[in-house]
């Protein structure tokens, strides 16, 4: 992978440009999908190293909550048993081209789950 340039500063940022941080950021990544077995119904409080803002239940009925959810948890577990804790195999599958998402994480989920490149239905911004 070739190495992506943070701009100018004072630059405006375009969609295809990534921070310092999500470039340089390690990633924990479950060994497999299969693993993930988290909640897919009523209301989660993430711990606060994965989500330190206020308080806040995410409703996995509101499929905003959930995406939402979905994106702090790929982008800031710490640990395989985050993952295995709050994210659900089948789950992930049906909403992960939904999902925003940092280029570098989402290329290694799909390097290490290239079955992931061809689920969903739409291509959210990355």
């Amino acid at each position: 992978m070739a190495a992506i340039s943070a701009p100018p500063a004072g630059s405006v940022r375009h969609a295809g440009a990534i921070s310092r941080y999500a470039a340089a950021k390690p990633y924990v990544l479950p060994e497999s999908l299969v693993e993930l077995n988290g909640p897919t119904t009523g209301g989660v409080t993430l711990p606060r190293h994965i989500d330190w803002g206020p308080h806040y239940v995410y409703d996995l009925a509101d499929e905003a909550d959930f995406r939402l959810m979905y994106e702090r948890v790929i982008r800031e577990a710490q640990t395989r048993d985050d993952l295995n804790a709050y994210l659900h195999a089948a789950s992930l599958r049906r909403v992960w081209r939904d999902l925003f998402l940092p280029y570098p994480v989402r290329a290694a989920w799909e390097a290490r789950f290239p079955e992931l490149r061809e689920s969903g239905t739409t291509t959210a911004a990355a």
